[in-house]
């Protein structure tokens, strides 16, 4: 199996470069993390070009069945395949800061989204989200679902996922498409992309060491709190244990929070719930909630010291997984078993994409006539105008306070 040319590294750029595309992405990316994946195969697959529908799909595939924040664990392998380390770290900078900031700026008091076009502003995000995420399924259908095996297994899989909501039913939905895949696309034909091989800068001693690292952090760290009673370890603690224990990230990590602050009395439960309903107008990942808390904490150093903190140790579990996976990820999916099997992982990947775009994105972001309509206008934008995504989100914004205005649903 050969590299096809946009995963090749005579395609490798700078980091700045990954910086930069991530930097937009960062700042237009609304809608959560399945929304984020759409944003990300649009600009960095679809328009850049960086790599094939396939190896974007075996990647997201990948992380949805590691623990942590999903679509930020496929935007530092994105930056590492691109750029090599330095990559990885421009893009986790470049696509989280945005909202981290925001969030600390929230926590020390400013008052975002209110009144009637607030409102009106965060319908209009919801609704460009629903139309990335369509344009994404549209895509990624047509290359990874061309026959009707692979269809179906698609099908399936956003059934199994809107049946069994939250993490469990999509990794569920990716393994018994792994399973399919395998049992019955051993002679599927190649899709477009299908010959993409990625190729990351990682040695197998760098894959052990990451993976050690993770555990000695995991285990180790509670050990040395009961014995330093500091509070920025314990700070570091308890967002390292969120993001080493969730799987699907984003929303799912909420319970964990809630736990580790507020039944811990470090935040109320009325600074958590602002905090979290403020998170959801945020462009990035969720996880900079953890931003939030680390600021308001009342263990640890708090203000943006405890911001950082909080930040850098609820990402960094899931990126130590990852770089300890990859190394031993590549030698395997050049197999034609594994190959069958991801063939059915992909597919599955699509069904899952198609789920969420019912639930919760359609459910939540369209209520009415005017709402549907600002979607489809969206869509005809991306797919037919091929407008760049923050170009997109400008005027979805601008179509949900025109709506919120003139009262229309």
């Amino acid at each position: 199996m050969t590299a096809s040319a946009p995963d090749t590294a005579a395609s490798r750029g700078s980091a700045v470069d990954v910086f930069w595309a991530f930097l937009r992405l960062g700042v237009t990316s609304f809608g959560g993390p399945i929304a984020h994946l759409g944003y990300f195969r649009d600009d960095l697959v679809a328009r850049r070009r960086w790599m094939s529908d396939k190896a974007y799909a075996d990647l997201v595939a990948l992380c949805q069945f590691l623990p942590g924040p999903a679509s930020s664990q496929v935007g530092f392998a994105m930056g590492l395949h691109r750029a090599g380390p330095l990559g990885a770290i421009a893009a986790f900078l470049a696509f989280t800061l945005p909202s981290a900031i925001l969030m600390v700026a929230f926590a020390f008091g400013a008052a975002l989204f209110e009144g009637v076009i607030g409102a009106g502003l965060l319908t209009g995000l919801k609704i460009v989200a629903v139309a990335i995420v369509a344009q994404a399924v549209w895509g990624m259908a047509k290359s990874l679902t061309p026959d009707a095996r692979r269809a179906s297994i698609a099908v399936v899989a956003a059934v199994v996922a809107l049946l069994l909501a939250g993490s469990i039913g999509q990794v569920l939905a990716i393994v018994l498409g792994a399973v399919a895949g395998l049992l019955l696309c051993r002679s599927a034909p190649a899709g477009v992309g299908d010959t993409g091989l990625m190729r990351f800068p990682v040695s197998r001693t760098a894959g052990i060491t990451s993976l050690g690292t993770f555990a000695v952090i995991l285990l180790g760290m509670p050990i040395l709190v009961a014995f330093t009673g500091g509070g920025a370890l314990s700070l570091f603690d308890t967002f390292y244990r969120a993001g080493a224990l969730v799987f699907g990230g984003g929303h799912v990590v909420l319970p964990l929070l809630q736990a580790g602050l507020v039944e811990t009395g470090w935040v109320n439960p009325e600074q958590f719930l602002a905090g979290y309903g403020a998170v959801q107008a945020m462009p990035g990942p969720l996880f900079t909630f953890s931003a939030y808390l680390g600021t308001l904490s009342s263990v640890g150093p708090g203000g943006v010291l405890g911001a950082a903190i909080a930040l850098v140790a609820i990402f960094l579990p899931g990126f130590l997984l990852l770089i300890g996976v990859l190394p031993f990820w590549n030698a395997l999916r050049t197999r034609t078993w594994m190959q069958s099997l991801m063939r059915g992982a992909n597919a599955a990947v699509v069904g899952i994409l198609g789920a969420a775009l019912y639930d919760p994105l359609f459910t939540t972001g369209i209520v009415g006539a005017g709402s549907f309509s600002l979607a489809l206008v969206c869509f005809v934008l991306l797919v037919a105008w091929k407008l760049p995504p923050w170009l997109v989100v400008i005027v979805g914004g601008t179509g949900g306070i025109l709506l919120a205005v003139l009262g229309v649903s």
